[in-house]
């Protein structure tokens, strides 16, 4: 519970407020880490500014520079595509004191260091169930960055769900592809489990309500029972049986490899992103 008034005096701004950054600021709010007058927000487009300060009582603007100002801690949640041109906008707008915490996908501290000329630097990679609290969050700090900050963002990004800190920037590209993109790929495994059951003859209601109960269940289960994938998979695969049969096609269409290439890509294009 050490944590739980870290934030008590923090002022937050966002710069860019799209889905993810609603995730946080929605996140803090429903756990009171924070209020709405110590949130401050910034967007291009006035229906969107509107609508955050309509529905979660913080001030926005029209200016990114506007949002960091007076703010102890600010989330940059852009586009990669518009980086450059937001640090550009931000360049001279900081003070030693406040912390930045990129959750831009590629981008590098390094980068960002070195174009909003400021040295307190966080990255992380939140992913798409943070928006329920359900999310998993890797992250990892600049030298620069002190134990109070490092203690706020751990805070800021448990109320997404699990905040895990990684050793390094590499990490930060291999977490992209694994537990960012992740959802993607059990999205994906859904929809065909859903449409095979439709194939057999199930309606597709009754087919989305026995694959999401057995999916959330199979992941809870494996949780809890701290057994290895493969002594769970042995557990339900009799001699001869349904699961032996399914197991054969899935190996004999290359899965495995197919999920791995899959991943590899992903990180690749991660790190792509960041070169440029």
């Amino acid at each position: 519970m050490e944590d739980s008034n870290v934030l008590s005096n923090a002022r937050l701004g966002f710069v860019g407020c799209g889905v993810m950054a609603e995730a946080i600021i929605a996140g803090l709010l429903r756990k009171k880490l924070v209020g709405p007058e110590q949130i401050a927000g910034s967007h291009p487009r006035q229906a969107r500014r509107e609508e955050m300060h309509v529905k979660y009582g913080i001030e926005m603007f029209e200016h990114n520079r506007d949002a960091v100002t007076n703010s102890s801690l600010f989330v940059l949640a852009i586009k990669p595509q518009r980086l450059h041109r937001v640090l550009e906008e931000l360049k001279g707008a900081l003070v030693k004191e406040q912390l930045v915490v990129s959750i831009v996908a590629g981008a590098k501290i390094a980068v960002i260091a070195e174009e909003l000329l400021h040295a307190s630097i966080v990255r992380a990679m939140p992913n798409t169930p943070a928006q329920i609290g359900e999310g998993v969050t890797a992250w990892t700090a600049s030298p620069e960055v002190n134990e109070t900050q490092e203690r706020q963002v751990c805070a800021m990004l448990e109320a997404l769900g699990k905040a895990v800190r990684v050793e390094n920037e590499h990490q930060i590209d291999m977490a992209t592809a694994l537990s960012a993109t992740g959802p993607t790929y059990i999205f994906l495994m859904m929809e065909a489990l859903i449409d095979a059951g439709v194939h057999m003859g199930f309606s597709r209601h009754v087919a989305q309500e026995l694959v999401h109960q057995m999916m959330l269940g199979a992941v809870l289960f494996a949780r809890e029972s701290h057994k290895h994938p493969a002594e769970l998979r042995n557990m339900v695969t009799s001699p001869g049986g349904t699961s032996a049969e399914a197991i054969y096609q899935m190996e004999k269409g290359s899965l495995r490899t197919v999920l791995s290439k899959a991943v590899w890509a992903a990180y690749q294009r991660a790190e792509a992103l960041g070169e440029k």
